[in-house]
């Protein structure tokens, strides 16, 4: 049991978490961003299981849960606060165009009424959680709906609650039980050892707990390599004429493409929209168009009724649009995060899992489905085999030990870890992910860098990438790839630590670091980079920085506490072979850490000569990945390092001015 408890987010998930903590007994710090840019502000407030149609299963069982602990749970936050949190059980209604009436739902739905409840106008719901009203009874039940309408769903168990209310309710609750709430909070990122969140690093400086809890909504996938993402929805509000005595709509209309949520201060909520378009802010006319056509078409009324506001928000949904509940590879931090368009229905019973989980140490079973591990399944397609050893067993390990026994060497060791291979290889280029596994096998590499943002944006090449490798057998080295500054590589690097995680490497701090602002030559820039390690080893990395090979520079980076020097050969990606040899040996000859030779090699024969020169390992991806055929080249790469390597711990013949010859001169037979 933890008593100091740190909470990301200020939303009413992260808000609703740190109550039902403090009420246990935790000494809570929440920190947060802005609560007017959250999902919680860009929500209406519905809580709607039944007209959500959520299919039968854990996720229905989690809303319902939650939905029947609202009544006693809004009733506390208002006694103990004094506000009203705007929970109101008003039914929802979903009705149903004409052109909808033959879908398969709604035919179901009118035979069960025509069969069984024809005299009264109303059918039963096969599960109980709603009515089938016909025409007659859906317009009498609620007037001035369209003409259009031929019938319609009743939801008597879902209903409402004033999100804002509710939120600035939980803000009041908070302040009285002594939570200390910091807004204007901006994550940079997450300080970690063995395991362990040990700090989570801020605009206002570094923030400690003994456990922490992510609930930053959309903005967890800038913290955690968490696969949630901004879905933004535009919203409107409508006001009911004072002229108009009585409030013409007491219960919520969701329509195909529109809700229509009523409150009882006169305003109506029309929304919302939903679009995949990052972290675009802002209303715009398409959007708001379209909001108020479907709701004018649904209710006509609604035309007359002035407009009150605007605004917009982001909702945190992940590939399955359900949550991330639980347990993560760090031992003290829990995810609550992903809630898509259910954070407002799931606050409470999300409080009560996560206080449960961290207070209690007792975790629901419901929990499991919940978890973040759903997202790194194994697939069960070719790629298994693809990847498994047996496929590409040969004899060259035991040549190799034959021929290597006759000479000492040490294995390559970096930032205390030991490996075989002497090179890595990139996962980028690649015609095929098929031709990617194969050749990252060919290569007996055990080191495989990894693009974060390419894998965070799913590029193309990159879809796929965490099941398409053995990860307990390949090491990853997370890479900055397309940064053009030390501030962004830090932050990528953070990300990529996190993603190391999420694939079972827990203790991998390993990072490449690339910072390159110069889009024609991708030259690395040194300031850039020198500044981006020092802090990067300062937060317990291992870092391998990619440089020109500048000697001075990389005996900097040395002294900083790089894990490794990696100088370039000739510039990425252009194959020139060693432009370079003159400062790779003045730097091979200085560093006290390994040199990796990284960039520009394009055959064999060049690998071989970069490990002659005394290099300890190669970085190789696109002279493998751009070859006629990849897992052969690959094979080649491998062999070339080995021989490479041998040779230069073999020791090469003096190099002569003139002619030696090779039989002996003595011992001749004389003619």
């Amino acid at each position: 049991m933890s008593s100091k408890i740190l909470i990301i987010g200020s939303g009413v998930i992260g808000l609703a978490i740190a109550v039902e903590l403090q009420l246990r007994g935790a000494q809570v710090t929440l920190a947060g961003r802005d609560i007017n840019g959250a999902a919680t502000n860009a929500a209406a407030g519905m809580l709607a299981p039944g007209a959500e149609q959520i299919p039968a299963g854990s996720m229905q069982d989690l809303c319902r849960r939650s939905l029947y602990l609202y009544p006693e749970w809004t009733r506390k936050i208002e006694e103990s606060t004094g506000e009203n949190s705007g929970y109101w059980c008003c039914g929802i209604l979903a009705p149903v165009f004409k052109e909808l009436e033959n879908s398969k739902k709604n035919i179901k739905s009118l035979e069960t009424y025509h069969s069984t409840y024809q005299n009264l106008g109303v059918g039963k719901q096969s599960d109980d959680s709603g009515c089938w009203l016909n025409k007659e009874a859906i317009h009498q039940y609620q007037p001035g709906l369209s003409t259009e309408v031929i019938g319609g769903w009743w939801y008597p168990e879902d209903g409402q609650v004033d999100n804002r209310a509710l939120a600035k309710a939980l803000l009041t609750y908070s302040h009285s039980l002594g939570i200390d709430i910091k807004e204007g909070v901006i994550v940079e990122g997450i300080q970690q050892r063995q395991g362990k969140v040990t700090g989570i690093q801020t605009n206002i400086g570094t923030l400690s707990a003994e456990h922490y809890v992510l609930a930053a909504g959309a903005w967890s996938n800038q913290i955690l390599p968490l696969p949630v993402n901004p879905r933004k929805g535009q919203m409107l509000s409508l006001r009911v004429p004072e002229s108009i005595t009585e409030l013409p709509l007491n219960r919520v209309l969701f329509g195909e493409n529109i809700y229509i949520v009523p409150r009882r201060d006169r305003r109506i909520i029309l929304g919302a929209t939903k679009e995949d378009v990052g972290f675009t802010p802002g209303n715009t006319p398409v959007g708001i168009q379209n909001l108020l056509q479907q709701a004018i078409r649904l209710y006509p009324q609604l035309k007359d009724y002035p407009i009150q506001e605007l605004w917009w928000g982001f909702r945190p949904t992940t590939p399955d649009e359900l949550p991330i509940l639980g347990s993560s590879p760090c031992e003290n931090l829990t995810l609550a995060t992903g809630h898509h368009r259910n954070g407002i229905l799931l606050a409470p019973i999300t409080a009560k899992l996560i206080a449960d989980s961290i207070w209690e140490e007792k975790s629901d079973p419901l929990l499991s489905d919940f978890h973040f591990s759903r997202f790194l399944e194994r697939s069960s397609t070719n790629i298994s085999m693809l990847t498994h050893p047996s496929n590409f067993s040969s004899n060259s390990a035991i040549a190799d030990r034959q021929t290597t026994q006759y000479l000492e060497d040490s294995t390559l060791k970096i930032a205390g870890k030991t490996f075989q291979s002497r090179l890595m290889t990139g996962t980028g280029k690649y015609r095929s992910i098929e031709e990617m596994q194969q050749s990252v096998i060919a290569s007996g590499c055990e080191i495989v860098t990894v693009a974060v943002r390419r894998v965070q944006t799913n590029a193309p090449g990159h879809e796929g990438l965490a099941e398409a490798l053995d990860w307990e057998k390949i090491w990853m080295l997370p890479n900055t790839a397309g940064c053009k500054t030390a501030e962004e590589a830090v932050r990528v690097a953070r990300l990529g630590r996190e993603m190391a995680k999420l694939l079972g490497q827990e203790d991998n701090n390993f990072v490449k670091l690339e910072v390159i602002p110069d889009p024609k030559y991708l030259l690395p820039d040194p300031i850039g980079t020198l500044q981006a390690a020092e802090q990067l080893v300062k937060e317990g990395f291992a870092v391998l920085p990619y440089i020109n090979a500048d000697p001075m520079l990389a005996k900097h980076l040395e002294e900083a506490g790089c894990a490794t020097v990696m100088p370039l050969a000739a510039p990425i990606g252009s194959g020139q072979g060693l432009q370079t040899i003159a400062n790779i040996k003045i730097i091979i000859e200085n560093a006290q850490v390994p040199v990796v030779v990284d960039a520009g090699i394009g055959l064999p024969s060049e690998a071989a000569q970069a490990m002659e020169l005394g290099a300890d390992a190669l970085l190789i991806n696109s002279a493998i990945a751009l070859a006629q055929n990849s897992p052969a080249m690959a094979k080649a790469m491998k062999l070339a390092a080995n021989a490479g390597r041998i040779a230069y711990l073999a020791g090469r013949m003096p190099i002569q001015t003139y002619a030696i010859a090779s039989s002996p001169v003595s011992g001749r037979i004389n003619e």
